[in-house]
Formats: structure tokens, C-alpha cells, sequence
């Protein structure tokens, strides 16, 4: 056999031997296209996932509402950027979630827009119209909300999806005010062609709270856990690497269809690093006071309750 078949054979074992070893996570995610949801797709790209024995199946939804669905129908194992006050509401109610990591903390990303034509201009202006959020339960929903607390005015909230059908259905004149995070709308705002009325970051109560979240069923994890403990080590270093590699940087506006220069912006100016730290979740007490408020539970979970719920430890 001559060297360079020799030498073939052991790259395919190799290969071969690496794959069969490689488990598959299946992974439902919330916005495709955004920074803080990109780091399955950024970690698998660059072989991060892969290194840590793990190849992942990414189903993307309209939001977290429909993240945490897939979760709870256990059609996937694991759910990404699940709106952190409808996870704590499905387990008020019996729902075996499990929190196994923060995913944004704060919402400097999130903001309500309107067309460049359009006479509202400030928060004052909204009593009576119509607010886009993405789903029941998700992040948009719970600043929506908050919003509307902390201004005291009356707006009505109207599921619309995606950014991109949101944008649609408010350039359309459908909705009188939109949502988007950022780097969705980034280029429009420059352009003039929108304006915002007010963002996530301005939110007080938002500020310190984890507004979403890892999550995964309670079966999955006791099922999965060593891959679950995998996954969670790749995405930390995929965060990481995605703050410290610009390669990370090009990949992203590759995937997300943007400039380079607007992809940078989106990282720098919307999400500081401490914002996505997987072990940092806050607030807990006062997401769970706006549960009560807004009647997405009877009462806050118990010390215990939210013990079994939030399940980080488990994954160190």
C-alpha cells in the first residue's frame, strides 16, 4: 500500500471515528439572525460544537413563545432565548422546564419603531395604538409590558412574529408600531426610512433582569446530561471566541446577511459580553412579581420551586 493511500485511510478512520463519536442535540431558536441567537449556529460553523463531541440540529422560530412549545413537546432538546417570565410562568402551571443557562441580560437590543411618516413620536403618543411584540410569553412580550407600566399608557399588544414580517406589517401601516433587535432595522434606522420610539434599554425594570433564557425538559436533562454539560461548555466558549476572534465577527454578518461594519455595531454597541453570560441570571424575583401582574401565574415560585427549576448547577 503506498504511503499516500496509508495516509488517506487514516484521515477517513479518523473522520469516520469522530462523527460516530459526535451526539446530536436538536435546538430550537428564538430570531434567526440575531447576535445572541447566532451562537449555536457561529459555534457550529467554527467547529466548537464539534470539538465537544456534539453536531446540532437548528430549528428556528418566531420567538420564544415558540421556542419553549418545541421544548415542552420535547421536539427538541433544547431551547434557546426563551422569554424567561413565560418559562417561569409554564412551571408555576406544572411544566417540566429547566433553566440550564441566562441567554441575555437586560434588553439594550430590543426597540419599538415606527415609519419616518408616522406622527407618533413618543411613548405619550401610543395610548389606544397598536404595539408589535413576537409571542406569547416571549421577551418582547414582557417589556411590552413593562413599557406600558412604566409610562402608565394604554397600548394594544399584537403578536406579529418575526422582525422581518413585523417590519413589513408596520411599513404597511397593519401595525402602528413595530419591534425589532438589533442588527434587524440597523441600516432602515441610518437611513431615515424609521424612527424609534422607545428601546428595551430605556426600561427600568428590565435593566437587571434575565429576560431569557437556555432552557430544556426535565426528561432531556436527566436523559442528556453529560451532552447537555458539552453544549453548555461550547456555547461559553463560543461567546467567548465571538468577542475575542473577528473571524467569529465575519462568520456572524455572513450568516445574518449584513456588512461587516453593521454586524460590528450590533455586538459593540447592543450587547456587551456581560449581557450574554450563560451563569449570570438576575432578577428572578421581580420577573416572577411581573408574572403575578400579569397573570402569567397565580403566585411566585417557592425557594424550592425555583430550585428544581433552575437547573445551572446541574451542568457544571
Amino acid at each position: 500500500m503506498s504511503m499516500f493511500r496509508l495516509l488517506l485511510g487514516t484521515i477517513v478512520a479518523a473522520t469516520l471515528a469522530l462523527s460516530a463519536r459526535a451526539e446530536t442535540l436538536k435546538l430550537a431558536v428564538g430570531q434567526r439572525g440575531n447576535w445572541d441567537t447566532s451562537v449555536a449556529e457561529l459555534g457550529q460553523r467554527a467547529g466548537i460544537f464539534r470539538k465537544h463531541g456534539l453536531d446540532l440540529e437548528i430549528l428556528y422560530t418566531a420567538g420564544g413563545g415558540e421556542t419553549q412549545q418545541a421544548v415542552l413537546s420535547r421536539s427538541v432538546d433544547v431551547g434557546i432565548a426563551a422569554g424567561t417570565l413565560g418559562v417561569l410562568g409554564a412551571a408555576a402551571k406544572g411544566a417540566p422546564v429547566r433553566i440550564i443557562g441566562a441567554e441575555t441580560t437586560g434588553a439594550a437590543d430590543l426597540y419599538w419603531y415606527v415609519p419616518a411618516s408616522s406622527p407618533i413620536r413618543t411613548v405619550a403618543d401610543l395610548a389606544g395604538r397598536t404595539v408589535a411584540f413576537s409571542t406569547v410569553g416571549s421577551s418582547t412580550d414582557t417589556v411590552g409590558r413593562m413599557a406600558q407600566a412604566q409610562h402608565g399608557v394604554a397600548f394594544r399588544m399584537v403578536a406579529t412574529g418575526s422582525p422581518p414580517v413585523t417590519f413589513t406589517q408596520a411599513m404597511s401601516g397593519q401595525i402602528d408600531v413595530g419591534w425589532a433587535a438589533a442588527p434587524f432595522g440597523v441600516e432602515a434606522l441610518r437611513e431615515g426610512k424609521i424612527r424609534t420610539v422607545f428601546r428595551g434599554g430605556d426600561i427600568k425594570a428590565a435593566e437587571d433582569q434575565t429576560i431569557r433564557v437556555l432552557l430544556t425538559h426535565a426528561a432531556i436533562l436527566a436523559q442528556k446530561k453529560a451532552a447537555l454539560r458539552s453544549f453548555m461548555q461550547a456555547y461559553r466558549e463560543t461567546v467567548d471566541a465571538m468577542y475575542a476572534d473577528d473571524a467569529l465577527l465575519k462568520s456572524y454578518a455572513a450568516f445574518a446577511g449584513i456588512p461587516e461594519e453593521v454586524a460590528r455595531q450590533t455586538r459593540d454597541q447592543f450587547f456587551p459580553k456581560a449581557a450574554v453570560d450563560t451563569g449570570r441570571i438576575q432578577g428572578l424575583d421581580a420577573i416572577m412579581a411581573d408574572g403575578v401582574r400579569f397573570k402569567f401565574m397565580a403566585a411566585p415560585l417557592t425557594a424550592e420551586q425555583l430550585n428544581q427549576v433552575v437547573a445551572l448547577n446541574q451542568l457544571k
